[in-house]
């Protein structure tokens, strides 16, 4: 075939499968989109392929199309007759020439139903892989730049995993030294034999380390402190990858606002042994102002301000004040009455808000300390912080946290040791119940001001596509918090706590998403002796609680787990008059699994989600407390935000409160188990519970 004959001939192909808009708009929906006979290409590729689409789920279902839900896609006959060529191109560059394209479609009035009967005959075959130009490695570097490539020897000939090979080996090189690697590709085939010869004539040019780093664009930043963010170094092998990480590395430091590492293009020539780099930089304004304002359901109206000094005192030290206040309106000092309407979640919350929550704190963080990669923060705060029903915990204290991002997958580590000095406001209930306190020269020594240090390990490995909302990856979490009075810790508390969990979410489609998640949790603690009683005693804070909305949903929050009941004396036979209080755990044991579909009205903005939340939290070693695992699923509403999605779940829990014991106060405090309780039960007062959250609840 002549020259311009043939490049005559492929514009024509090109022009005959690029898209056109429609001359006349079809009155015509199309109501299904199917794929038959193609085993070697998924429905997914095929159907991004062309331009016919298929119409959402709800305008296909037949009860829903009737309310006229969902979204429609219209026929359009020219580029359907345009989407046979698009799918034959697709498969012969995939290596299936014969392939035959046919089509059956059913009209009427008003919809379409398309169906590509596709026969994809037999494909070339890849008899040989020749890679050639790799003898100048070491033997090390040719088997890594040639392992696992798409395409290999017996594969059916596809030109895009051929020019995936190369682009891996290119990639591949450039990330171990060679930064002006090619990759050449040619290939040789007979399709009356259905074989291919391919052959990938590399040229990795010289090998090349880096040379001198330039930095542009810096004010007040020195420029000492660029360059130790910088994982690429003077002297180390030259790696494109290297060049990403200390182009985020400079992004994470917060010290600058745009940062582009690359090659020094003006004084580098492609086969030169030393490469010239180039930093630019925009530097963030010296100082920061922040702040929020916001409502949640448990801490009611909440509020927070930060100021930020950016290269605090010089090498890049950024200092943060921070401050927080939650609970406003419900308890000292500014109580507005707010729990007797918007905020009638935390009635009854007699130990966590009867005074306002509040953080006060400075933080000095140090990037780039010892390493590109890593950072130091020493932290000053005092604090008042509650949980629902649970604890009222004030502490003062110093902490010192060492972080990490690993080199290349990026996980964040940390190390932190937190010496603080304050004490826990618990319920008497739950000194009692765990502990054996019932009666206040027990407790008493309990609730007094005590030294806490903890030292606390932290490591993340998330594999998420969206970190506000995620539709595929996972995302995998373990920590360990060591409480002695080795470290610095009162005698009092001494605990180990090990916690961890996982989330996975998998697309079933496009606009469906399957989430699962387990998380597990165990505490250690010694006996210890406290005037006439002994017992393993675990801090209320520390301890383990279930329930709420990113949680076990069919409860409400801290509900689920050991409990135990209390009422005033002369009242252990009015249900009515009794009183819960949840004590924790040393045992967490809760899976999730939830499916999140589109509305059939607005489906870019609104979801629909249903659930199954399954979970216990429970006390070894304690008979009251058993292994009991509570299932509860739900339906969900989820609204897309720009902070996230915000969402309605309701959740169906027939299940009673857990057994505990009955306890009667007398009016000095003192508790004393009622005689003949035995494992006290009490029923929920509905089997229906609401939360409303922003952000997915995992």
């Amino acid at each position: 075939m002549r020259p311009g004959r043939a490049i005559a001939g492929l514009l024509a192909v090109l022009v005959s499968a690029a898209p056109i808009p429609a001359q006349e708009e079809s009155e015509r929906v199309v109501r299904q989109l199917n794929f038959e006979g193609n085993n070697a290409i998924r429905d997914e590729v095929l159907a991004a392929a062309i331009v016919t689409t298929n119409s959402s789920w709800f305008a296909r279902a037949f009860f829903f199309r009737s309310l006229g839900l969902g979204a429609k896609r219209f026929f359009d006959e020219e580029e359907f007759r345009r989407d046979v060529v698009r799918l034959s191109v697709l498969y012969k560059r995939s290596g299936y020439p014969d392939a035959v394209i046919d089509t059956l479609v059913q009209r009427d009035p008003e919809n379409v139903y398309v169906t590509f009967r596709i026969t994809e005959g037999e494909p070339i075959r890849v008899t040989s892989l020749d890679i050639t130009g790799l003898d100048s490695l070491v033997a090390w570097l040719r088997r890594r730049s040639t392992l696992d490539l798409p395409l290999q020897v017996g594969d059916p000939f596809n030109r895009y995993d051929m020019q995936a090979n190369a682009d891996s080996i290119t990639q591949r090189l450039r990330d171990r030294g060679y930064p002006s690697a090619r990759v050449f590709t040619a290939f040789e085939s007979n399709q009356e034999a259905k074989t291919a010869k391919v052959t990938l004539d590399v040229d990795p040019d010289g090998r090349a380390e880096i040379g001198r780093i330039g930095v542009v664009g810096v004010e007040r930043v020195d420029t000492a402190v660029v360059r130790k963010l910088l994982v690429a170094r003077t002297g180390r092998r030259y790696s494109q990858e290297e060049l990403f990480d200390s182009q985020r590395n400079l992004y994470e430091s917060d010290l600058f606002r745009f940062a582009t590492v690359n090659i020094d293009s003006a004084s580098y020539r492609p086969g030169d042994s030393v490469v010239p780099l180039i930093v630019q930089v925009n530097e963030s304004k010296p100082r920061r102002i922040r702040g929020g304002f916001g409502y949640a359901t448990y801490d009611c109206f909440r509020g927070s301000l930060g100021w930020t000094s950016r290269d605090f005192l010089g090498a890049g030290r950024i200092l943060e004040l921070t401050s927080r206040v939650s609970k406003v309106g419900v308890g000292d000092p500014v109580d507005w009455g707010l729990d007797q309407n918007i905020c009638r979640t935390s009635r009854g919350d007699s130990v966590g808000s009867a005074q306002a929550n509040y953080y006060l704190g400075a933080s000095l963080r140090r990037p780039a300390f010892l390493s590109p990669n890593n950072a130091i923060t020493l932290s000053l705060f005092t604090e008042r912080r509650s949980e629902y029903k649970v604890y009222l915990r004030r502490e003062s204290g110093v902490s010192i946290a060492l972080t990490r991002t690993t080199p290349r997958r990026r996980n964040p580590l940390s190390l932190t040791y937190t010496l603080t000095y304050g004490r826990t406001e618990a319920s008497a209930l739950s000194f009692c119940s765990v502990f054996g306190a019932c009666t206040s020269d027990v407790v008493t020594p309990l609730r007094r001001n005590l030294v806490l240090a903890t030292l606390t390990a932290l490591a993340t490995f998330p594999r998420v596509n969206s970190p506000i909302d995620p539709t595929r990856g996972s995302i995998r979490s373990v920590e360990l918090t060591h409480s002695s009075k080795y470290i610095g810790s009162s005698s009092l508390q001494q605990f180990t706590r090990l916690a961890g969990g996982m989330s996975w979410y998998r697309p079933l489609s496009r606009d469906v998403v399957l989430s699962w998640r387990v998380r597990a949790g165990l505490i250690f603690s010694p006996t210890l002796d406290v005037g006439e009683v002994s017992g393993a005693f675990i801090p209320p804070d520390q301890r383990f609680y279930a329930g709420g909305a990113n949680d076990v949903r069919g409860f409400e929050r801290n509900e689920l787990g050991p409990v135990i009941y209390v009422v005033r004396a002369g009242f252990a036979n009015i249900p009515d008059s009794v009183r819960v209080a949840a004590t924790g755990g040393n045992t967490l044991l809760v899976g999730n699994v939830e499916l999140r579909v589109p509305s059939p009205i607005f489906s870019s903005r609104l979801r629909l989600a249903t659930f199954v939340d399954a979970g216990g939290v429970w006390q070894r070693q304690d008979n009251l407390s058993g292994r009991l695992i509570r299932v509860t699923p739900g339906v969900g509403i989820r609204i897309a935000t720009p902070l996230g999605p915000a969402r309605l779940d309701v959740a169906y829990n027939p299940n009673k409160l857990q057994p505990g014991t009955l306890f009667e106060a007398d009016p000095d405090g003192n508790l004393t188990p009622v005689p003949g309780a035995g494992a006290y039960v009490l029923a929920r007062e509905r089997r229906y519970t609401f939360h409303i959250a922003v952000g997915q609840a995992f």
